[in-house]
């Protein structure tokens, strides 16, 4: 740290008239991320708030936009029982970041949260490689433990119970977060990047652009 030469000047796009609302924006960035980089595309940090009123963050994996009425969701899973989990509970309201460094984009969406119901989380559960499945059931996220040996021996615990089929757990399944903010950052040359934040306001966008 402390190197101040090591600055970098963004060139790579630009944005110029938003549209009406921010749907074909956020299918086309999703899908130009994917391209750039199809592993990690879609790795967001999810942005919560504790018990002790202090903001929490950590990455988790966008498994599904949906569109209701224009209004855009994003879905990630996740143990309920989770620290993340229990502040969702307490304050369901949340915010996702993206950052996109081989397009030089960052995009940010708030909004609320809700529990996907059961059928949802049932169908991508069983979507899941079985190791994961089994570590569903064996990890007690959040939670302390004594060594890796301990959790190896839970991870064996449950493969022994569950020989054949691995339901989904109770206490895991998934969440949407369903916007009501949307900001498209494009990185441009001198600082003076380009920023449009959309806003859900009585069921209609409105779109202004920010000064970087």
């Amino acid at each position: 740290m402390g190197d101040y030469e090591d600055r970098k000047d963004y060139a790579k796009g630009m944005l110029d008239q938003a549209p009406a609302h921010p749907e074909a924006w956020l299918q086309n960035w999703l899908e130009a991320a994917r391209q750039a980089d199809p592993e990690d595309y879609n790795a967001m940090t999810l942005s919560s708030i504790g018990e002790d009123g202090h903001p929490d963050a950590r990455i988790v994996l966008l498994r599904d936009l949906t569109w209701d009425d224009g209004v855009p969701s994003l879905s990630f899973y996740t143990n309920y029982r989770s620290e993340k989990g229990r502040q969702l509970t307490a304050h369901p309201h949340a915010a996702v970041t993206f950052f996109w460094r081989e397009l030089e984009r960052q995009l940010r969406v708030r909004g609320q949260v809700e529990p996907l119901s059961p059928a949802e989380s049932d169908r991508y559960f069983e979507s899941r490689p079985r190791a994961s499945r089994i570590g569903a059931w064996a990890s007690e996220q959040s939670t302390a433990v004594e060594d890796r040996a301990a959790l190896e021996q839970a991870r064996q615990n449950m493969e022994a119970r569950f020989p054949g089929d691995v339901p989904r757990p109770p206490h895991w399944g998934g969440y949407r977060l369903i916007a009501s903010e949307v900001e498209f950052w494009q990185g441009r040359p001198g600082r003076l990047h380009d920023r449009f934040r959309f806003t859900r306001e009585a069921g209609d966008w409105k779109v202004a652009r920010l000064q970087p």
